[in-house]
């Protein structure tokens, strides 16, 4: 017995030979999704880390309250897993569940379903944080200005160099090659202090730019502002918005370029076309999560 077990593994390595199988770094999400195929990999290095570390929880948890030795015995208990979690939050929640779906190769669908996510749980970003108190703006105000101007994500500002800046139509464009979530590729345009941006990233040529990025700074909060600024700059009023489709059912037109935001924000509206070019600048493919996680005010 104790023979065939390790033949097969611990859990934590089963949990780890079945993700392997589903990593496609590098790979185009965007045509896997044309294909339908999306449920079956993972785009992202953070996305792996983070099922493997709630899946190690789960697998955790089976062994020691039901003696469970292989991924297979662990799958009758996901949805007593589950609804052991049901005091986290849902985002959370959600994760676990997505991570769950990916292990065995199914739907979320098929686990008891988790709690419904609200942007008003969502923390990150806002508020002070205890981290934030050891970090300056002041004294870090190079890196905070080129994040409020780019909207780059942690990763890629580790790995931007001098030379990834271009021009189209006389505009500035950082070209994101490196670092970039699920490997994609994408030229973000310069806005703001621009000149704070050319003058940084041609004075350290083909170096990096940043040699290190302080754990304090708050990337996702300088992202927001980028991405709230871009949609201001091109956002219609949505008054102004033409009401040019039909409801079939109803016989009333609609506009069908205005995004009616859900739950917790229900009543809040934006412009599509906006949406969609400051969600292409921060690297994301679809608008609802500019509108959910990025725009203020």
């Amino acid at each position: 017995m104790a023979r065939n077990r390790e033949k097969i593994g611990s859990l934590t390595h089963q949990v780890k030979s079945v993700l392997d199988t589903k990593l496609a770094i590098g790979e185009s999400k965007h045509a896997d999704k044309a294909r339908g195929v999306t449920h079956e990999k993972i785009y992202s290095w953070e996305t792996y880390r983070s099922y493997m570390k709630h899946l190690n929880y789960f697998t955790d948890y089976c062994k020691a309250e039901h003696g469970c030795r292989t991924l297979e015995d662990c799958r009758s208990y996901v949805d007593e897993w589950l609804i052991s979690r049901n005091n986290l939050s849902a985002y959370t929640q959600k994760l676990e569940s997505s991570a769950l779906a990916k292990l065995y190769g199914c739907s979320t669908k098929d686990f008891v379903q988790t709690a419904v996510r609200n942007r008003s749980e969502i923390v990150r970003s806002r508020g002070d944080k205890i981290r934030d108190k050891h970090f300056s703006e002041e004294k870090h105000s190079d890196l905070v200005e080129f994040c409020k101007a780019t909207g780059l994500r942690r990763n890629e500002l580790k790995a931007l160099t001098g030379d990834k800046l271009t021009y189209k139509d006389g505009k500035p464009y950082i070209v994101v090659s490196s670092g970039s979530k699920g490997g994609r590729y994408r030229e973000a345009p310069v806005i703001g202090n621009i000149e704070h941006v050319v003058n940084l990233m041609q004075k350290v040529g083909n170096n990096k730019v940043f040699e290190k990025i302080p754990n304090g700074a708050d990337i996702h909060s300088y992202r927001a502002d980028y991405a709230t600024a871009i949609y201001k700059a091109n956002a219609r009023p949505i008054e102004q918005i033409p009401y040019d489709k039909t409801n079939k059912g109803t016989g009333r037109n609609y506009q069908s370029e205005v995004y009616h935001c859900r739950g917790d924000l229900k009543g809040t509206t934006y412009d599509k076309q906006a949406m969609l070019i400051a969600s292409q600048a921060l690297g994301h493919n679809r608008i609802s999560v500019v509108g959910e996680h990025y725009i203020r005010g």
